[in-house]
């Protein structure tokens, strides 16, 4: 049982998955945390959210980063008497950018930076990475928050004995982020019942080509962005459900910018080796209700003792 009074924090980055044909696999981390500050009690269970999401999400063990940080203290073997959780968001809920697996991954976090405080030896990357997907039910986003930065990650086996994985990319110096984040939300389990439950071969066929370019893109060959960011598996798909994203996804690519939908959207992001984006994209998204920011990439999740994270 671990005693009152341990104090420890985390930050997690946003992050975009999919980037077009790479569905459930690729992700990008982006440079928008989240942060909590996790403490050790008596007993009982406080959760304080600031930021975005404070007056929607739950604040009882139903939240999601109350549950990753139980799942968290029983993968580590230790249990707390109470706890007190203090969430302070960013990161856009319901918009393609990762909220709910950087919660997930700053619950588990957190748990090694009090366990750091104890004999117990901390979560690796690699249980972070599993234990953060389990949530998901895919490890894009999770493996973006969890390691920074661009990766490719991949699922091996089915139901509970699935097994998920990730490896880092180096992202190419030259490439520029921009994020559309429009007013409107959506939900992932609402737009995952618009894709078919079989594709032909031949569309098969072209989202492996350009899942597989799209990884050449991003580490060596970004003038390849527009073609390794063709996606005919989801996006055309979900399209219906975000007619604003859609079109806003069609004006960039008109405009010769290689963009894709955030995730399940209706965020979308642009990747670019231009400094800006064209006059014509951003009065678009002034006129369309979207927030257009440039970002960096994320670094991946930080954690340690006490109530703050330096550097």
């Amino acid at each position: 049982m671990l005693p009152a009074g341990l104090v420890a924090s985390a930050v997690v980055s946003a992050s975009s998955a999919n980037l077009g044909p790479g569905f459930d696999s690729i992700g990008l981390a982006l440079r928008l945390c989240d942060e909590i500050v996790l403490e050790t009690t008596d007993s009982g269970l406080v959760v304080q959210v600031e930021g975005e999401g404070a007056d929607q999400v739950p604040l009882g063990p139903e939240h999601l980063v109350v549950r990753a940080v139980e799942r968290g203290l029983a993968a580590a073997g230790v249990r707390a008497p109470g706890l007190v959780v203090r969430c302070r968001n960013a990161i856009p809920h319901s918009r393609g950018l990762g909220s709910s697996a950087a919660a997930v991954v700053s619950g588990l976090a957190a748990v090694n930076g009090i366990v750091a405080q104890t004999d117990s030896p901390p979560l690796s990357e690699t249980q972070l990475i599993q234990l953060a997907s389990e949530f998901e039910g895919h490890p894009d986003n999770a493996a973006a928050a969890v390691l920074g930065g661009a990766v490719v990650s991949w699922t091996g086996g089915t139901g509970a004995r699935a097994r998920y994985s990730a490896v880092p990319l180096a992202l190419h110096p030259d490439i520029r982020l921009f994020c559309a984040i429009p007013e409107d939300r959506s939900s992932t389990a609402e737009t995952r019942v618009l894709l078919p439950g079989q594709v032909s071969h031949e569309d098969a066929r072209f989202n492996l080509s350009r899942a597989a370019l799209l990884v050449v893109a991003l580490t060596t060959r970004p003038d390849l962005l527009m073609a390794a960011t063709e996606d005919v598996l989801h996006q055309p798909q979900r399209a219906p459900a975000m007619p604003a994203s859609a079109e806003y996804l069609r004006l960039l690519r008109r405009l010769n910018v290689s963009a894709t939908l955030s995730g399940a959207g209706p965020s979308v992001i642009a990747l670019s080796t231009d400094p800006e984006l064209p006059l014509e994209a951003l009065d678009y998204g002034a006129a369309n209700g979207f927030k257009v920011m440039q970002l960096t990439p994320g670094e991946g999740v930080r954690w340690g003792p006490g109530a703050t994270i330096t550097g």
